[in-house]
């Protein structure tokens, strides 16, 4: 059986991917600290991995020997990234050459999980074979580490994703879930609607990541889902969903908040390439929201 490494196990994609890649891998789960990740399975293990440090990477390869590598740990959140670039580089950029250097003695399959903030969102629904301009540090640190996965000796694969949602495992909140709960409360939200996104349903990207596997497909692919919406629509989308206030929700433009990192105004992917080499078939984000409130309903009723 062949042996998966995935960094960023303790994360939100993290937890989706190892509990659905256990099935037929041996995964070894890997992220900074303690294991965050509720799974018991013979083909599961964790290990502690600070992948900014490299000797803590070599140690871990030689001692695992993974077959396929799973790059989806990085520090995402564009402001720290942008107020932390040093912090953001060693997190995101040479991370991924000590973990592309390992992989090298062992010819792992690497794959390595990307960005719609690679663009400057100026045009949106972009193909692959679009030029990178990222506009922002983050989207900078991505794009770096993406160049330093084409140069790869052996296969890899870049998974580009948009704005992730669905049922939090690791305790960390996404767009969805942190405005329920603030309608739940009573709360005013300010949201974004003239910033235009195609969101990714976690499951649809986890599950394009075990194909891309499985296939062992190379190159870049786009991963997201087909429907154009604002961060605003997404989130009255929810409102309805639950049946609580939309007039809790203001809509914004992004001028409104005082944001250290520029965010792309218009992106989100066009899909034709992962359709046809991957049979990827994302849900509809109707669908989507509503999976994503089925799991978390015990949650949302007790606040």
């Amino acid at each position: 059986m062949q042996k998966v490494l995935i960094t960023g196990a303790n994360g939100f994609l993290g937890h989706y991917l190892t509990a659905l890649l256990v099935h037929n891998y041996k995964v070894i789960a890997t992220g900074k600290g303690a294991c965050r990740i509720n799974l018991l399975h013979e083909n599961f293990c964790y290990e502690s991995l600070d992948f900014t440090q490299r000797d803590a990477v070599e140690y871990l390869f030689q001692k695992v020997k993974p077959d396929i590598v799973v790059h989806a740990g990085a520090i995402s959140q564009p402001d720290t990234c942008e107020l932390n670039k040093e912090f953001a580089y060693q997190s995101n950029v040479e991370s991924t050459k000590h973990l592309l250097a390992q992989s090298n003695f062992l010819k792992s399959f690497f794959v390595y999980v990307s960005t719609d903030f690679v663009f400057d969102g100026q045009t949106g629904m972009y193909i692959e074979e679009d030029v990178p301009n990222p506009v922002n540090y983050y989207g900078m640190t991505k794009l770096l580490s993406e160049n330093a996965v084409q140069a790869y000796e052996y296969d890899w694969s870049i998974v580009r994703t948009v704005l992730v949602y669905g049922a939090p495992k690791s305790g960390r909140d996404n767009i969805l879930t942190i405005v329920a709960k603030s309608l739940k409360e009573g709360k005013m939200s300010r949201i974004v609607n003239d910033q235009v996104r195609t969101p990714t349903y976690v499951e649809d990207l986890a599950g394009a990541i075990n194909t891309i596997i499985a296939k062992k497909a190379t190159g870049i692919y786009h991963i997201s889902g087909n429907d154009i919406l604002t961060p605003y629509q997404m989130t009255i989308a929810v409102a309805k969903y639950l049946g609580l206030k939309e007039s809790l929700i203001e809509p914004v433009t992004a001028n409104t908040f005082q944001q250290p990192a520029l965010r792309p105004p218009k992106t989100g992917f066009r899909l034709a390439k992962a359709e046809r080499e991957l049979g990827y078939k994302p849900i509809s984000f109707e669908e989507g929201l509503q999976k994503t409130f089925r799991e978390i309903k015990p949650m949302m009723e007790r606040i």
